[in-house]
């Protein structure tokens, strides 16, 4: 499970632990943006999501694996986007 949220800064210190025991496995934010738009104006939308940081761990991707990653991801979507139409 994914929590997409558009607020970035909170004061409850052990949000992420209590997310965690609700089973959320990650947080984003861009697509809670994105589906109430595409709500609003009546259109479809998908989140493709890759994993950077462990939140948990502070484990972080290297900015070379960050860029590889979002590459392949970019070219996925768009492969996929036009399969759709």
């Amino acid at each position: 499970q994914v929590l997409a949220s558009d607020s970035f800064y909170h004061d409850w210190p052990d949000l992420y632990q209590k997310l965690a025991e609700y089973g959320v496995l990650a947080v984003e934010m861009e697509s809670a943006a994105l589906y109430t738009l595409a709500a609003k104006f009546r259109a479809r939308a998908l989140t493709l999501l890759t994993v950077s940081d462990h939140l948990g761990a502070g484990a972080q991707m290297s900015h070379e694996d960050r860029e590889r990653g979002l590459h392949q991801m970019v070219e996925i979507a768009l492969d996929a986007a036009v399969r759709v139409e």
